[in-house]
């Protein structure tokens, strides 16, 4: 079965095409960071017309690549959500429309599903059951995952998502967008035992999250450095630089600590960390002492598969074609709880 898959829930187009004996044959994504650079964050209107201009061009570029037709094609996959209401329509009304002109199925993914599957399209493939942590600049999640989509929430954010307060804590440093990989490059450089930043909820006896306390003892940090005469002034590279490994210190303690908490509370002995996020080297290294002190296994996706992209959504529409679980609910849905997938709750 060949499938082609489609991201675009935000800011990056993502196409790729999978096939169910072959594998990964081909896959293109174009990000629009340079975009919205200058303004600090996604803008959904520039995004959703971007996408527009992306799509089909990747889609041939894929195409060409992997050597096929779209007459070839069995399936299209599209993320229907959640993400940006503008950015959705686009996937899914080119996915709709080429699935219908083909007579082939569409179906629509859940996009926190592409991430927390994607690992299985490593070399070595964690089984089933697992724990997965989905952390990315929207969402900050613990699930138990008995099979597809088979899902069961075990703990949630309760504001902000790890990614956001990475985008935040680097927004009040002066540092670009995205704030994930710009306060990973500072942290290389700086103390992290400079700050005694909060690790919020990190003893609360139970599996959620919160981040917005950290933004504000980050922005009190900031406030503090700047001189009465000067408020508006940048502080010193070495109180950045410094400040920047304490943010990175304390959301990857929390993000580790609660997840090990998981794999306990739930008796699994694998854990999934996928989502944007799962590429934080630190991070990485953290759960590899955690792996090697506890006897546990911890699975990432490849590096070019934890950001958005079309593979996962190729993967996961391969992979509920082939189980019978298909969606004919073809709406796109801006918000869509992940464990809404999981048949009877």
């Amino acid at each position: 079965m060949l499938v082609l898959g489609i991201e675009s829930s935000c800011d990056e187009t993502g196409v790729a095409l999978y096939d169910t004996v072959r594998g990964l044959r081909a896959q293109a994504l174009h990000s629009q960071v340079a975009m919205h650079e200058q303004y600090g964050g996604v803008v959904p209107e520039l995004a959703s017309r971007d996408h527009i201009r992306r799509v089909l061009p990747l889609t041939d570029q894929v195409l060409r690549e992997a050597s096929a037709s779209r007459a070839d094609l069995d399936a299209i996959a599209y993320t229907a959500g959640p993400g940006l209401i503008g950015a959705l329509l686009v996937g899914a009304s080119v996915a709709t429309a080429a699935a219908w002109a083909l007579e082939v199925p569409a179906i629509g993914i859940h996009h926190l599903e592409g991430h927390l599957l994607s690992p299985l399209l490593s070399s070595d493939p964690p089984d089933f059951p697992f724990v997965a942590l989905l952390v990315s600049g929207g969402h900050t999640q613990l699930l138990e995952v008995t099979a597809i989509g088979r899902y069961r929430l075990l703990g949630d954010t309760l504001d902000d998502a790890a990614g956001e307060a990475f985008d935040k804590s680097a927004k009040l440093l002066g540092l670009g967008y995205p704030g994930g990989p710009a306060i990973a490059r500072l942290a290389d450089t700086g103390d992290p035992r400079r700050f005694a930043l909060p690790r919020p909820m990190l003893r609360s006896g139970n599996l959620e999250f919160s981040f917005s306390g950290l933004k504000t003892a980050v922005a009190t940090q900031v406030q503090r450095a700047q001189p009465d005469e000067a408020p508006n002034s940048a502080p010193d590279p070495q109180f950045r630089a410094d400040l920047a490994a304490a943010v990175q210190a304390a959301i990857v303690e929390v993000l580790v600590a609660k997840s090990l908490s998981a794999l306990k509370t739930t008796g699994h002995r694998t854990l999934v960390v996928a989502g944007g996020v799962s590429a934080n080297r630190l991070l990485r290294e953290q759960f590899a002492r955690a792996q090697a002190k506890l006897g546990v296994r911890v699975c990432f996706p490849e590096p070019e598969l934890c950001t958005d992209n079309g593979a996962m959504i190729a993967f996961a529409g391969a992979l509920r074609l082939s189980s019978g679980l298909s969606n004919p609910d073809q709406r796109v849905r801006p918000r869509w709880p992940l464990e809404e997938l999981t048949p009877n709750g």
